[in-house]
């Protein structure tokens, strides 16, 4: 028998998996605790409920995204500790998800066949095929002379840029492959190894065929949404031309009674096939009782897990989930890098922010209301969470807000 569950049910569920609610709804923790080793075990806490946390590397709103992410869950995080939770020792690795990302060590197996399929890249064709001698360099002076840092691949004055740029594209290569691993990031760059000196032995040697991998990061992906289309479930971890195999490995999750058939049915009463835990549809119905506060907001990074399907945002939420880093300054329709402010359980504007390390501010470069009344005008309740939200953030990243735009009736 196929479950149903409706909208509000689906976006509460959502914002709860998420980590987006209170945290008796959640399972994750009210305050970061104040030691370093804690504060790294919470933030793994956060990154196991998804199974990856998405890395870019813009900055321009004081923190990346990653840091973002974390921040948003985790309250008095130190948004500098996100920096370096990818070294020696720790049980992450860094690898493709959804995009690149930081995965709990544990999955390194499950990842072997895309390690596989990667062997040609996906991007830039066979590349380790086309320059088999920057290749060999780079693995000889790996394994001769330890770990070598992405801007340290240029070997001296007689290597052209052109030369750099290759060897940057073939230890990518040799990275996405898995001959290389990604040891740490020192200010964002990558320190490439050999992988088997990277990754743990256990997890090194460890097979899992294909079809228990797509078993293992579809169930991976649904912990993370609640309910999802097969689409979203695929998109999650980029799972191109699998659609057999993905039909057959929830065929056998739905026989192992660990994921259910569930119809999304939208508010014009379109029925939208999908897929949940069971687990999480007893959680749809017990979060029905909840009233989440609507005055008190927090900023989401634009690569949130709950934002990147665009389409998914739309239908949950009601919100167009722009991004315009790429576009012209006289295209923007919001601003460079937007931040959404979520308020309870509704996505009600959305900040561009640009800081200022020297000077320790934070400026506000605009703010736009979504129009949630026939006025056009933000209510006072949006207004006080939009506020609430800035301030938390500001406070996190030891910024002072300087805000030339007015928070009142902005849209």
């Amino acid at each position: 028998m196929t479950q149903t569950i409706t909208i509000p049910e689906t976006r509460r569920l959502a914002l709860a998996r998420a980590g987006l609610l209170k945290a008796d709804c959640t399972g994750f923790p009210t305050r970061t605790p104040k030691s370093e080793k804690q504060s790294r075990a919470v933030a793994h806490q956060v990154i196991k409920r998804f199974g990856y946390l998405q890395l870019d590397t813009v900055s321009i709103a004081g923190a990346r995204s990653h840091a973002i992410v974390l921040l948003s869950r985790l309250k008095g995080f130190d948004p500098q500790l996100a920096e370096t939770l990818l070294q020696p020792g720790e049980a992450l690795f860094e690898y493709w998800g959804h995009e690149a990302s930081w995965i709990p060590m544990s999955l390194y197996p499950v990842f072997a066949f895309r390690r596989k399929i990667f062997l040609h890249h996906p991007w830039w064709g066979d590349l380790i095929g086309e320059h088999p001698k920057v290749a060999e360099d780079l693995r000889r002076r790996i394994r001769d002379e330890g770990p070598l840092r992405s801007i340290d691949m240029e070997g001296g004055s007689n290597r052209s840029w052109w030369d750099f740029k290759i060897a940057k594209r073939v230890a990518n290569a040799l990275w996405s492959s898995g001959e290389f691993a990604i040891r740490e990031r020192r200010n964002f760059h990558r320190t490439y190894d050999l992988a088997e000196r990277v990754i743990p032995k256990e997890f090194f040697e460890k097979k899992v065929s294909q079809d228990e991998a797509l078993e293992t990061l579809l169930l991976l992906a649904l912990q993370g949404h609640g309910w999802a289309s097969t689409g979203t479930l695929r998109q999650t971890w980029r799972l191109s031309n699998l659609q057999v195999e993905i039909k057959a490995a929830l065929k056998c999750l739905v026989e192992k009674e660990k994921v259910l058939p569930c119809t999304l049915v939208d508010d014009a009463g379109k029925h939208r096939p999908g897929w949940i835990r069971p687990e999480d549809l007893e959680l749809a119905i017990r979060l029905k009782r909840i009233r989440p506060r609507q005055d008190k907001g927090v900023l989401l990074s634009p690569f949130d897990p709950i934002l990147w399907d665009r389409s998914r945002v739309k239908l949950l939420f009601g919100f167009d989930q722009i991004l315009e880093i790429f576009k012209p300054a006289t295209q923007r329709i919001y601003g460079y890098y937007c931040l959404p402010v979520l308020a309870g359980e509704k996505l009600i504007a959305r900040y561009d922010l640009k800081a200022d390390r020297k000077k320790g501010t934070l400026n506000v470069l605009s703010l736009h209301f979504e129009k949630t009344e026939q006025t056009g005008q933000a209510s006072a309740e949006d207004v006080e969470a939009t506020k609430t939200a800035l301030r938390s953030y500001a406070e996190a990243l030891t910024l002072k807000i300087v805000d030339s735009c007015s928070h009142e009736n902005e849209v």
